[in-house]
């Protein structure tokens, strides 16, 4: 079954498992942030950091089981899998867009 996401949010799934933090903070505006393991990261640079780190540290792959959306917020029930304990995990990733950017991202 295919899942159809908005553009900003499959690029971003893209470029995770691509390993490409450049790519991946480029589909954020410029001053969104991102929740995820209790810390924030604020902006392209903090972004791109999280993502450069988490990828090192966990060497993840992120497949998105579905999705549900309500106006500019979609939620993707995420299954990860990585070097990190509990690995398989089901997460929610919860995107609010702002026309064809991510303006925000919390990982539950």
């Amino acid at each position: 079954m295919t899942i159809l996401l908005p553009d900003p949010i499959s690029t971003y799934f893209s470029a995770c498992n691509g390993a490409d933090p450049a790519r991946l903070a480029r589909c954020f505006t410029r001053d969104a942030s991102v929740k995820d393991d209790g810390q924030a990261h604020l902006g392209h640079d903090a972004i791109e950091a999280w993502q450069r780190e988490s990828r090192q540290k966990y060497e993840f792959s992120i497949e998105p089981l579905s999705v549900a959306q309500d106006g500019d917020r979609v939620t993707v029930a995420t299954n990860v899998v990585g070097n990190f304990p509990g690995s398989p995990i089901q997460l929610d990733h919860v995107f609010l867009l702002a026309g064809d950017k991510i303006q925000s991202l919390e990982i539950h």
